[in-house]
């Protein structure tokens, strides 16, 4: 499998957890839970800026030096967020689609949110499993939140969008 049908996997399911995000009130959307970032805001707003952040050090730009263009303080409300995360899908896609060397060396600095500063060095096959599973990570968080105010964000897992599936008459 290539890194662009993982991608392309991925965003199948979070098109869905999306839809279902897209039930909740402002309030919900808003309303902490002890586990996790808190809310589905701001786990939603932590993976736009990971595309966002992943992306750009896929393509070997400066992530140190760029403000941080996904915040809750710029994105209060689901559906800009929403918009502004979909853009990110096109340069994704490029350098998923356009990378050579899956194994090169990289390394770059990034700015943490506390503003603190790191240098990171890794593969551009690790900086994408890194998008990948972490993800994963945070969509199961989200789902369990949207359950616990009775929204159904079930059946999210990768066997139902890699797989193709026929249903067979009884036997």
């Amino acid at each position: 499998m290539q890194p662009l049908d993982h991608y392309d996997v991925l965003i199948r399911a979070r098109e869905d957890l999306l839809n279902a995000v897209g039930q909740l009130s402002a309030e919900q959307y808003a309303r902490e839970f002890p586990f996790g970032l808190k809310t589905v805001r701001a786990t939603l707003v932590h993976l736009a800026h990971a595309e966002w952040l992943h992306g750009r050090m896929g393509r070997v730009e400066d992530v140190a030096t760029e403000p941080r263009p996904f915040t809750e303080e710029r994105y209060p409300e689901f559906a800009p967020l929403r918009s502004a995360w979909k853009e990110l899908e096109p340069g994704t896609r490029d350098w998923l689609a356009s990378e050579v060397d899956w194994n090169r060396r990289l390394e770059t600095t990034v700015r943490r949110s506390n503003g603190s500063m790191v240098h990171i060095g890794f593969t551009p096959e690790k900086l994408a499993f890194q998008l990948f599973y972490h993800e994963v990570h945070h969509r199961a968080q989200a789902m369990a939140m949207l359950r616990q105010m009775g929204v159904a964000a079930q059946n999210l897992d990768f066997n139902r969008y890699t797989f193709e599936w026929t249903e067979l008459p009884p036997a």
